[in-house]
């Protein structure tokens, strides 16, 4: 995997359905690409630990300008030192490339603190 994933240099695209998710066979290559995300359903989720509340609320913050950025919005899980973040694409019922461009830039955001 290379240190900036080739993802983060990719938009997310509009996505309203009509099309199928991805499948297994085009899921596997782009989460080789990932560090640490895992597929769990018809998601993808990792989970980030900070030392403290507020790195976490900051962390959470910046994910969120980056969803609205995106238009691509993940669940989240916050607790004191944590915040899982789950990608899914709700129009399709599974998972989209968008996901996958939404985590590397997650990722990115994450190592860059």
């Amino acid at each position: 995997m290379d240190e900036i994933c080739a993802l983060t240099h990719k938009h997310c695209k509009p996505c309203e359905g009509g099309v199928p998710p991805l499948s297994h066979s085009e899921i596997t290559p782009l989460l080789a690409q990932l560090d640490g995300w895992v597929l769990r359903g018809r998601a993808i989720e990792k989970s980030f630990g900070f030392k403290n509340y507020y790195q976490t609320m900051a962390f959470v913050n910046a994910v969120a300008w980056l969803a609205h950025c995106e238009n691509h919005h993940p669940d989240m899980t916050v607790s004191y030192n944590q915040c899982r973040v789950e990608f899914t694409t709700h129009a399709l019922d599974g998972l989209s490339e968008n996901d996958f461009i939404c985590a590397a830039r997650v990722d990115a955001l994450f190592k860059g603190r």
